[in-house]
């Protein structure tokens, strides 16, 4: 598959001012996939390791995180040696082990002349607390952590465009023409590019499901990928979150697509739970803000520029991250 930001991460590399690098995203969107495709393609090596499930590695950073430490402890782990010149280091999963994050600074600092990616899901939950200058960040145990502010660059990855969707499924023709901005053209093949459209609004931009559909064009399959990645992030709830915090997000989760639905002007809390309000689900919907799963639309009082200074933020719809997974939420199914 070819992804877009490809661009931006090798725009980064060759930045005169480039620093750790943290690439952000909703689970499943890409974030692995990418930063290895990138490491194999433009550089000498590369040292993958992960915090999912390792123990051993979040050991690692418990004593110093002095670059040079942590460099040859990396290397072990990796089974790769780090060659500052041409090996780009890869931190996944990176919300399991906050100290990490903290040492990111370090390789800002001592060694920044080594490409360092950090990617990770959620980590706009696990950091949501921090506020401008570096501050204390509670940990999952308890430890306050300094988030490296000002030493380290940021990249948000989203679901697959329309474009990278045409891309995938063999109809680069079609994402070439739209690319090249020639309306006439475009226009010339309209039928085309609705029913491609039409395709794309069903299977949408989660790249396993844009694989599944591009090997099967079987759109029962494709529900199946979807509905398994909404069970996914339902398990997170309760994963990272009390019980009780947990219901209330997934309250809010799963009112979605039906107030979208609706001919409401704005999200209604009491859509949610009968009686509900403000102050009992604003923070279950910060949490799907920050995970990436939710995207908050403020109205805005009147079409003026800047378009931010006339938002509305006491009247706002929200989004799911991707138009086939919002499909699948509402319960269409496949053909």
């Amino acid at each position: 598959m070819k992804r877009d930001a490809m661009s931006d991460l090798l725009e980064w590399k060759g930045s005169k001012r480039r620093k750790p690098l943290i690439v952000q995203g909703a689970r499943q969107v890409g974030k692995t996939w990418l930063v290895q495709e990138f490491g194999r393609t433009e550089f000498e090596r590369t040292a993958y390791v992960t915090f999912f499930d390792n123990e051993n590695l979040q050991r690692v950073f418990e004593g110093s995180i002095d670059a040079e430490r942590l460099i040859g402890a990396l290397s072990i782990e990796a089974n790769t040696v780090i060659d500052p010149s041409n090996t780009l280091l890869i931190l996944d999963e990176i919300q399991e082990c906050p100290r990490a994050i903290m040492a990111l600074k370090s390789f800002a600092e001592q060694r920044p002349e080594l490409a360092v990616i950090a990617a990770g899901s959620l980590l706009g939950v696990a950091l949501s607390r921090r506020q401008g200058r570096e501050r204390g960040v509670q940990s999952n145990d308890g430890h306050s952590i300094m988030f490296p502010v000002g030493k380290v660059n940021w990249l948000t990855l989203l679901p697959m465009s329309f474009t990278e969707f045409l891309q995938a499924t063999g109809q680069e023709p079609l994402a070439d023409l739209l690319a090249s901005g020639d309306f006439t053209l475009i226009g010339a093949f309209k039928e085309r590019f609705v029913d491609a459209l039409k395709r794309y609004y069903f299977v949408g931009g989660m790249p396993e499901a844009v694989a599944a559909f591009a090997e099967s064009a079987n759109f029962h399959e494709v529900r199946t990928v979807q509905n398994e990645l909404l069970q996914g992030y339902e398990h997170d709830f309760s994963k990272y979150a009390s019980a009780a915090d947990a219901e209330k997000i997934r309250l809010v989760w799963r009112s979605v697509p039906a107030q979208l639905a609706r001919e409401n002007k704005k999200f209604l809390y009491s859509a949610v739970r009968p009686s509900g309000r403000a102050r009992e689900f604003e923070a279950s919907i910060q949490w799907l803000v920050d995970a990436g799963l939710l995207v908050r639309v403020p109205r805005a009082a009147k079409p003026g520029l800047p378009l931010s200074a006339y938002e509305d933020m006491g009247a706002f719809k929200l989004y799911l991250l991707d138009v086939g997974l919002l499909g699948a939420r509402g319960g269409g199914g496949g053909g």
